[in-house]
């Protein structure tokens, strides 16, 4: 499974790991809502699980994902910085490249 990550995301996701809600734990990108075509994702820390790849990014940020979900791999984690409401942005460019927060 592949996973790529902006530097913003990176910025943002280490920040969440330097919390001390995040000990022992790593981003895991899940699948909140699938839509015939397309998945919606959100973002949690967790533990690794039985159906679990723990893919490393060229940002040093591990991210679990569920090796079942062919949706999470190839995913693009970005964050932006824009307007009133900044905040993470999941895509998935092999499955279309819908936008989803």
């Amino acid at each position: 499974m592949k996973c790529k990550i902006n530097r913003n995301a990176a910025k943002e996701l280490n920040k969440i790991l330097a919390t001390e809600e995040a000990e022992g734990k790593m981003i895991r990108v899940y699948i909140t809502e699938m839509h015939g075509n397309h998945a919606h994702y959100g973002i949690s820390l967790d533990t690794p699980k039985e159906h679990d790849e723990i893919v490393k990014t060229d940002k040093e940020i591990d991210i679990l994902l569920d090796s079942r979900e062919d949706f999470l791999d190839g995913i693009f984690i970005q964050y932006f910085y824009v307007g009133d409401h900044p905040g993470f942005t999941i895509t998935n460019p092999k499955k279309g490249g819908h936008v989803h927060h």
